[in-house]
């Protein structure tokens, strides 16, 4: 849901690591030459670090491959599965801006209106103004508006240990999240910097909503799912759960990485909305980013906005697009794609911009593990 979001919990349930993480499970294809040898390292290294358990999908011109480390259940023992569903959080927002991105190319709407034109009356107060903000601001994060995840009232009802298991279920709708935002004031004047917020994709997702009088998962669904038939991707509307074959998902709800370890697994999706409300698994994943990058989800002029960047302040390696984000790694070599961060759910998802070489992982707990170093690891080992 959001770049990294980290929680807290009930000690009644909390539920103590496994001894068996010290020594990860691996489950991978035999090794190759050329293969991915650096990567399962890397995966290997994370669940060393404290992560439970990755799932990883890779693809290149030498075909698919994948692997796992470490525990999907650390109750059981069970191992993670190449094959796990799991949240995808912030990654959702590449679908959304894709959905909007078509609408702009059918001439439904322009980047270039306002939040005021299609959402009137929503984003006003705490010194917000929907008519100086554009939905390109929405999209690249440059709005202003406040981040609700950071609201200290949401996050103590909602992700510390006693709120999380109280409300865990209970719905919320887009408008709650936009009036969470709406009590403080925007980080800056539209347009004159950058800053993450989840809330922008909130709005991202009514807009949708309005131009097409269809909710924006059934959107995604038509647009995206079916035609490149990601058979393993959703956009719950009320459903708690994560389709089979999926992993437990633990976090610490709390900031910091120590402390009781909690499973996480089942919470409303409302929580996260159009901000990283998508289910998926790694190979959809890789499939979806491929034929974006190709150009098979949206016409050249569409695409071309979608990589036009921003800088991201406080990162060298790192430029926001519509979004769709562009890391340069030590290699040279440039991925496109998000990553994404939800209560006990951390995935990466990046291509090259040909659309040739493709790597999907998930880490089923989110307060520990370096995902920077997975993906140096597919695209700059020799």
């Amino acid at each position: 849901m959001t770049v990294r979001v980290r929680t807290a919990l009930v000690a009644a349930t909390a539920l103590a690591l496994s001894a068996a993480l010290a020594a990860p499970a691996i489950a991978a294809p035999p090794a190759r030459p050329g293969g991915h040898d650096a990567t399962r390292r890397a995966v290997e290294a994370a669940v060393e670090a404290g992560v439970p358990g990755v799932t990883v999908t890779a693809r290149d011109g030498r075909g698919s491959w994948s692997a796992t480390a470490g525990l999907g259940d650390i109750g059981t023992g069970e191992p993670r599965s190449p094959r796990d569903h799991y949240r995808v959080g912030s990654v959702a927002k590449t679908f959304v801006a894709t959905v909007m991105l078509q609408l702009e190319a059918e001439g439904r709407l322009s980047l270039d209106d306002t939040v005021e034109q299609w959402l009137p009356g929503l984003v006003h107060g705490g010194g917000h103004d929907g008519s100086r903000i554009t939905l390109r601001q929405l999209l690249n994060h440059t709005s202003g508006i406040y981040n609700f995840l950071s609201d200290p009232d949401f996050r103590g009802t909602r992700m510390s240990p006693e709120g999380f298991f109280q409300h865990r279920y209970h719905p919320l709708t887009p408008e709650d999240l936009v009036a969470i935002a709406m009590r403080h004031e925007p980080y800056f004047t539209p347009g004159t910097d950058w800053k993450y917020s989840n809330t922008n994709y909130v709005l991202a997702s009514r807009v949708i909503e309005k131009a097409t009088g269809r909710p924006y998962g059934t959107e995604i669904r038509r647009r995206i799912i079916e035609p490149l038939k990601l058979r393993n991707t959703s956009v719950p509307v009320t459903r708690v759960t994560v389709p089979s074959p999926s992993s437990r998902a633990y976090a610490k709800l709390a900031p910091t990485t120590t402390g009781p370890t909690y499973d996480v697994t089942e919470f409303h999706p409302s929580l996260a909305y159009g901000g990283g409300g998508v289910i998926s698994d790694s190979a959809d994943l890789n499939r979806f980013y491929r034929a974006l990058l190709r150009g098979r989800l949206l016409p050249p002029e569409q695409l071309k906005a979608m990589k036009t960047t921003v800088t991201v302040p406080g990162r060298t390696n790192g430029r926001y697009g519509l979004g769709l984000i562009d890391r340069k790694l030590s290699c040279g070599v440039h991925v496109w794609g998000h990553g994404g961060d939800i209560l006990g759910s951390l995935t990466e998802a990046v291509t090259t911009a040909d659309g040739r070489h493709s790597l999907a992982f998930n880490f089923n707990g989110n307060w520990t593990g370096d995902t920077d170093k997975v993906i140096e690891a597919e695209f700059c080992a020799e």
